[in-house]
């Protein structure tokens, strides 16, 4: 760890349509205000304003370096989120940071951007989902075999509306039926419905079949404790991000995420815990199955519809 015990994190990596690098900086250093209102992604600075800006902060961590992969944007993040350093090639943060997030949630593209620093022994942080092929996931876990320290998450793991409370619980009951949903693709939102649900259930998926037209894929999964769920990814409807429904057998409840802050900040809090402590906060397992679940629900689109078993997807990682 670097000098007083604060951890340096390095920020890698902004592509199209995800403004982590701004929204997660921010959450762990603070921000600028009046910078921040510059940003791109209208709903950043909307839910990080909800919060008194004194509040802002992740003591003990901070974003020390920060890299885009188009160049310009990254003096605008650093100038938002107070990073200190921008620099021009990722592997420069090497040696000057304590651990690094890769910060695209690009599943196809994850290994070659993570691959440097956990060659150099880094912990990484990899966005939502970690890998979308067998090829990557295969990668992933043989480097998470050999001892080096990973971690990918969805924010709505940590979602504060996803917990159920004793009195929701008994409200509704033994599960039969869970619908989640996430805008945009389900290569790369698909993991964020899924990880409202896992949270619930646990691990024990059994099948993903894909229901797929323009613009929409509805996956229809089974789980080991008779519960069936059905996830949507539906390009376009993004004021329906978040919603979860549950059905069980003595009543129904519907949840919504509305508290993106507090998602994230735990999602982040999670990570520098880790890094402190050295323990994973979940088995990685549950991550393997998770991103098995995914590629199932593609695999189950490219074949028509066909029903894919999570074992078999498993079974090529090993």
């Amino acid at each position: 760890m670097s000098a007083g015990n604060e951890i340096r994190l390095a920020m890698l990596g902004m592509i199209e349509g995800n403004g982590h690098p701004y929204s997660w900086s921010a959450i762990v250093n603070g921000y600028d205000p009046a910078e921040m209102a510059k940003c791109p992604y209208a709903g950043i600075p909307v839910y990080l304003g909800k919060q008194p800006l004194e509040t802002v902060r992740i003591p003990g961590a901070r974003v020390t370096h920060i890299w885009t992969d188009n160049p310009v944007e990254a003096p605008l993040v650093a100038k938002a989120s107070l990073i200190q350093n921008v620099v021009e090639k990722p592997e420069e943060v090497i040696g000057h940071v304590d651990a690094v997030v890769i910060a695209t949630d690009d599943g196809e593209d994850h290994v070659r951007r993570a691959h440097p620093f956990i060659e150099a022994g880094l912990p990484v942080f990899i966005d939502k989902p970690m890998a979308t092929n067998i090829t990557e996931l295969r990668q992933f876990v043989q480097w998470q075999r050999a001892g080096k320290v990973l971690l990918s998450t969805s924010g709505m793991k940590y979602a504060p509306e996803m917990k159920l409370s004793a009195a929701q619980q008994e409200h509704v009951g033994d599960l039969r039926w869970i619908t989640s949903f996430t805008c945009k693709t389900w290569e790369r939102y698909g993991i964020h419905a899924l990880e409202a649900v896992y949270a619930l259930l646990g691990p024990g998926f059994i099948s993903a079949q894909t229901q797929h037209q323009a613009g929409s894929d509805l996956v229809h999964l089974r789980h080991e404790c008779g519960a069936q769920i059905t996830l949507a990814a539906i390009l376009d409807a993004y004021g329906s991000f978040g919603a979860v429904h549950l059905y069980g057998t003595k009543g129904d409840l519907a949840l919504k995420l509305t508290d993106t802050y507090s998602a994230f900040r735990a999602q982040l809090v999670t990570f520098i815990d880790m890094l402190r402590t050295g323990t994973p906060p979940f088995d990685f397992q549950q991550t393997i199955e998770m991103m098995a679940i995914i590629i199932a629900g593609i695999r189950s689109r490219e074949q028509g519809g066909a029903v894919i078993a999570i074992s078999d997807v498993r079974s090529e990682v090993n």
